[in-house]
């Protein structure tokens, strides 16, 4: 399976689960025009999240911290990869957590590209007798992380309690973690055997710069991507690529078509020119974003390099509509 992932900045993402409603908006003065940047790193080894509201990145982790998410709301069962790593999972059914050794034989699955929850790799497993092997993917060098094994066996509105163990059968464990209800999903770090401080509170930020991955059944490999994602917590946007960023206005607010899936930005807002080996920003190509406060604001990519030069740096502007 690992001579079928390609780490590639470019790829461009499907757009789903639109929709459009119509959104009163009181006249006022616009807010002032700032730029805002982040340093994920040549490597893309740093995730960070932004809030709109403050203009501010309220929390950053390197991503090979974390393995896994625990969806956080007391009916939450969602269990999701962090698709930072290009993870994967296989799943075996009909033995004992102590038989799976080794991965011969084995269908890896991603989470969807959409991130719906209803498509992720790990699925329904709550009356699954299922063992899942945990390819934990790669890290910023490009080198391997290692398998795991999972068995998922309870969840309640306050927690959820699996096994774990190294593929080998070293390591294992059984560990119950308790829901915290101020976030989305928990992230756990196979490593430690810890849940770990990633996502900040769900309330407190509307975007994350991430790799995240994406994959493609016709060519069957998974793509590491870099780009920005929505908090799955109310935050919609829209896209306006057919005006420029200085002439939108409140009143387009109405007259454009916002969608909650969390990968609509993705990575559009750039492209790799293979002649000049660079990436290339589309300034062009305008997003309208509603806050998770309700508030709207416009956005737009100027870059994504540093002072040094160096790739890594998505920059941006933004103004409250």
């Amino acid at each position: 399976m690992i001579n079928k992932i390609v780490l590639f900045g470019g790829l461009l993402l499907l757009v789903m689960a639109c929709k459009k409603e119509e959104i009163p908006v009181k006249k006022h003065e616009s807010g002032e025009i700032i730029t805002s940047s982040f340093e994920m790193g040549s490597d893309y080894r740093n995730q960070a999240f932004f809030d709109l509201g403050t203009n501010s990145f309220v929390a950053q982790n390197v991503k090979t911290i974390w393995d896994l998410g625990f969806e956080a709301s007391p009916s939450g069962w969602h269990v999701i990869l962090n698709s930072a790593n290009v993870m994967a999972v296989a799943r075996v059914e009909n033995t004992m957590f102590n038989a799976v050794t080794d991965t011969i034989g084995l269908t890896w699955h991603w989470d969807a590209n959409t991130f719906h929850l209803d498509s992720t790799a790990i699925g329904d497993w709550r009356n699954s007798t299922a063992i899942y092997v945990v390819d934990r993917g790669m890290d910023y060098l490009g080198l391997h992380r290692g398998f795991a094994k999972l068995k998922l066996m309870h969840v309640t509105p306050t927690s959820y309690t699996f096994m774990l163990a190294n593929l080998n059968g070293s390591n294992q464990q059984q560990i119950t973690i308790e829901k915290d209800t101020t976030l989305n999903f928990m992230a756990f770090s196979i490593a430690t055997g810890t849940v770990v401080e990633v996502e900040p509170p769900k309330n407190n930020w509307d975007i994350s710069f991430t790799q995240f991955t994406h994959y493609f059944e016709q060519e069957e490999m998974a793509y590491l991507v870099t780009g920005v994602l929505l908090n799955p917590n109310g935050v919609e946007v829209a896209k306006v690529f057919d005006k420029e960023f200085a002439q939108i206005t409140s009143d387009d607010i109405n007259n454009y078509t916002f969608t909650s899936a969390i990968n609509t930005i993705g990575y559009e807002w750039k492209y790799y020119d293979f002649d000049a080996g660079t990436y290339l920003t589309l300034p062009s190509k305008n997003y309208i974003l509603k806050s998770t406060e309700g508030d709207y604001y416009k956005l737009h990519f100027i870059d994504f390099y540093n002072a040094q030069g160096d790739k890594g740096t998505p920059t941006f502007e933004l103004q409250k509509l």
